[in-house]
């Protein structure tokens, strides 16, 4: 049965969809609001999201922002927002379809079951890892493996890692790793990207963290 992650705060809206698509078979799970989506999201598998944009805490650009970081999920916006900008920015960060209320729903059911159909058609990329020297990441698993052995990271230290090297041959301020990785709820000492730095620095493999003085870390492109 495919999975489908409801991030809706509006609990008659939420009932509406959740029974409905029950009923047409899909599994549901439902979160009030963007930062209890991207929670379910880092524990959870699922096959679809249907995103509201107008959410409490973090909207749902910003999750929509932060999973396309990480995954290629097949994302399906739900607004009141029926503006062209609004429309552009969803489509700007690779939504695979967005829709104005009030909708129908068996319009929405057969929408979900093209972009599910799209999502699966083989040679479609959405499984993608990262390598560098002896080091493979795996950005849909959170897992890391450097000489064919598991390397343990914490999320936060996966994320720097992977920040760093999808952007080899830049220097990342601490304020640029604060602003990408902890965004709406970061309320502490920047130098906290420090430690996780020296952290990552005691990993087996992990040598290759430049710290350019002053300013930030870099990692060299790989030649």
């Amino acid at each position: 049965m495919q999975k489908i992650l409801i991030v809706e705060d509006d609990p008659d809206i939420q009932e509406l969809l959740q029974n409905f698509l029950q009923e047409a078979g899909y599994e549901t799970t439902l979160a009030d609001d963007g930062v209890e989506a991207l929670s379910l999201f880092s524990a959870r598998t699922f096959d679809l999201i249907l995103l509201d944009v107008l959410l409490p805490r973090i909207d749902g650009f910003g999750v929509c922002e932060l999973i396309r970081r990480q995954s290629q999920i097949p994302i399906i916006m739900l607004t009141a927002l029926n503006g062209e900008a609004e429309q552009i920015r969803g489509l700007d960060l690779h939504v695979d379809d967005y829709i104005t209320k009030p909708f129908s729903m068996p319009v929405l059911v057969r929408k979900i079951a093209a972009v599910l159909r799209r999502s699966s058609v083989p040679g479609r990329r959405v499984h993608q890892t990262i390598a560098y020297k002896n080091l493979i990441l795996d950005p849909d698993n959170y897992s890391a493996v450097t000489d064919g052995q598991p390397l343990t990271l914490t999320r936060r230290e996966f994320e720097i890692l992977q920040e760093l090297l999808t952007h080899q041959g830049r220097v990342l301020t601490r304020q640029n790793l604060l602003d990408r990785l902890w965004r709406y709820d970061f309320y502490g000492d920047e130098r906290v990207v420090d430690t996780h730095i020296k952290n990552l620095r005691k990993k087996p493999g992990i040598d290759f963290i430049q710290t350019v003085r002053g300013v930030g870390y870099r990692v060299d492109k790989e030649n």
